[in-house]
C-alpha cells in the first residue's frame, strides 16, 4: 500500500521520529514521508512511533492510499530530494 505520514512532535522527539520513518519510507519534505509499505510494515512502524511520541503532546497523521495511480502530486517551488541533501 502507498502511505503518506506527516508529524508534528516536540523538538525533543523530532530526530527520533524522523529516523524511525526513514527506515520505512522516503522523506519528501520537512515532517512528511511517503512510499510503498506492506500492511505489516505499516503496523510495525506505527507501533514503534507510538513508543516514541507522547500522545497528549504530539501528533502523527497517516494517509493510506488504496490506488496511488489516482494521486496527482504537484509541487510549487523547489521539490526537495532526500538524496541531494547528503550527496
Amino acid at each position: 500500500m502507498y502511505v503518506i505520514i506527516t508529524y508534528d512532535v516536540s523538538e525533543k522527539r523530532v530526530g527520533k521520529v524522523c529516523r524511525k520513518l526513514k527506515e520505512y519510507l522516503t522523506w519528501t519534505q520537512n515532517s512528511v514521508f511517503e512510499g510503498e509499505v506492506s500492511k505489516t510494515q505499516l503496523l510495525k512502524c506505527l507501533a514503534e512511533l507510538e513508543r516514541i511520541i507522547i500522545s497528549n503532546e504530539d501528533s502523527v497523521y497517516f494517509y493510506e492510499v488504496n490506488n496511488p495511480r489516482h494521486i496527482k502530486k504537484r509541487v510549487m517551488g523547489v521539490e526537495k530530494s532526500f538524496e541531494e541533501l547528503f550527496l
